[in-house]
C-alpha cells in the first residue's frame, strides 16, 4: 500500500488567504480515490471543499492535465448538469509541488465495490441508481459546448473515424502477444463505422465509480467526477462504455457487487434496453446504431488493459492486478466477438 500523499497546508493556507482576501485557517487531510490523481479534504471556516492535484509524475504531457479539468468544469458549471462545482485553480508549483483545484466537496459515494447501506435492501433505490446513471449521462450530453466556450477541446469532425485507427496504433507500441481477436474485431469495426453523432462533451470514463451518490434515500447521482479523459466527440461512445459496467448477470466487469450481499439485487432491475430507452427520451440521440458502439467499447477496453498487463509481462510494473489484466482483455475480446456473432448491427 502506497503511502497516503501529504499536502503542505501552511503554503495552501497563505496561498487562499492571498486569493480570497481574508486570513482563515485550514484543515487538510488526504483522501482515497480520486483515481491517478491525489485528493485532499480542505476546510477552511464554513466552507468544505475537495482539492485535486495533479501526481509527481503524469505518464505523459497531456496526463493528469487538473488545469484542463478545471477549465471544462468552469465551463459547465452554470449547466443543468452534476458537477462537484469548482471554485479555484493553481499553477504555481510553490504551493503545492503540482498544479491542483479547488471544487466543491460533494457528500456521496462512488458504487464501486458494494452499493450504499441505504441502498442495500430497496429494489427501488438500486433500480434508481441505474436510471440516475443514465439522466446524468443524459443531461451532460445536451450541454451546448459551443456557447460554453469548449469550442476548441478538441477536433470533433471525424471522431469515430479516428477511433480504430487510434487504438490498433496504441496497442502496437506495446503489443506482446498474438492477439488475433483484435484485428477481427477492428475490421469489422473498420467496415461498419455508423455515421456520426453530432458531437457531444463527453466524460471518457463514465460509469457507475465515477459517479458520487447520495448516502441517504432516495438513491440520487449527485455529482460526476475523475474528468481526465473529457472530450468533444461521439456521445454514444459514453453510453456504450457505461454499459460495460452494468450489475449483469455473468457480467466479470460489473461493478456495484452484482448478486453478493450488499451488492446490487439482478432481480427487478432495469433493463439494458431500458436503460438504453431512458438515455434516448432524454438526451433526443439517436441510439439506432447502438450495436456498433456496443463493440467498440469492450473492444477499447481491452487494448487499454492489455498495456498495463504487457508492462507487467516486460517487468516495467510490480502491480499484482496488471497480471490478471491479460485474462480480462482476453473476456472482453470474447464479448466483442460474442456480440458480433449475436447479429450486433450486422
Amino acid at each position: 500500500m502506497r503511502p497516503a500523499p501529504e499536502l503542505d497546508a501552511e503554503r495552501l493556507s497563505a496561498w487562499l488567504d492571498d486569493r480570497l482576501g481574508a486570513a482563515a485557517p485550514i484543515e487538510v487531510e488526504a483522501m482515497k480515490g480520486g483515481g491517478s490523481c491525489e485528493i485532499f479534504s480542505v476546510r477552511r471556516g464554513d466552507a468544505h471543499w475537495v482539492l485535486r492535484r495533479a501526481p509527481a509524475r503524469a505518464s505523459s504531457s497531456t496526463a493528469h492535465d487538473v488545469l484542463r479539468e478545471f477549465r471544462i468544469l468552469d465551463a459547465i458549471k452554470d449547466e443543468n448538469v452534476r458537477i462537484a462545482r469548482p471554485i479555484l485553480a493553481c499553477d504555481d508549483l510553490a504551493v503545492a509541488g503540482t498544479p491542483f483545484y479547488l471544487m466543491e466537496h460533494v457528500p456521496g459515494v462512488p458504487i464501486r465495490m458494494t452499493l450504499p447501506p441505504a441502498y442495500a435492501d430497496s429494489s427501488e433505490a438500486q433500480g434508481r441508481a441505474l436510471t440516475e446513471l443514465v439522466d446524468a449521462l443524459a443531461e451532460l450530453h445536451v450541454v451546448d459546448w459551443r456557447r460554453c466556450g469548449l469550442g476548441d477541446l478538441g477536433k470533433s469532425e471525424g471522431y469515430l473515424a479516428r477511433q480504430v485507427p487510434r487504438w490498433i496504433a496504441q496497442l502496437g507500441s506495446y503489443r506482446c502477444r498474438e492477439l488475433p481477436a483484435v484485428d477481427a474485431v477492428a475490421q469489422w469495426l473498420a467496415e461498419r463505422l455508423p455515421a456520426e453523432q453530432p458531437p457531444a462533451l463527453c466524460h471518457g470514463d463514465y460509469k457507475l465509480d465515477n459517479v458520487l451518490y447520495s448516502l441517504d434515500l432516495p438513491a440520487r447521482a449527485l455529482a460526476v467526477v475523475d474528468w481526465e479523459m473529457a472530450s468533444i466527440g461521439d456521445p454514444l461512445v459514453d453510453l456504450a462504455w457505461a454499459l460495460i459496467f452494468l450489475p449483469q448477470e455473468g457480467n466479470p466487469l460489473a461493478l456495484g457487487a452484482a448478486g453478493q450481499p450488499g451488492g446490487f439485487r439482478l432481480a427487478g432491475l432495469p433493463s439494458e434496453a431500458e436503460l438504453v430507452s431512458r438515455y434516448a427520451a432524454r438526451s433526443g440521440r439517436d441510439v439506432a446504431a447502438l450495436d456498433w458502439y456496443r463493440v467498440f467499447s469492450p473492444w477499447k477496453l481491452a487494448i487499454v488493459l492489455e498495456g498495463s498487463f504487457a508492462k507487467w509481462r516486460s517487468g516495467n510494473s510490480s502491480n499484482p492486478l496488471h497480471e490478471h489484466f491479460g485474462s480480462m482483455a482476453d473476456r472482453l475480446l470474447a464479448r466483442a466477438e460474442g456480440l458480433i456473432a449475436g447479429g450486433a448491427a450486422s
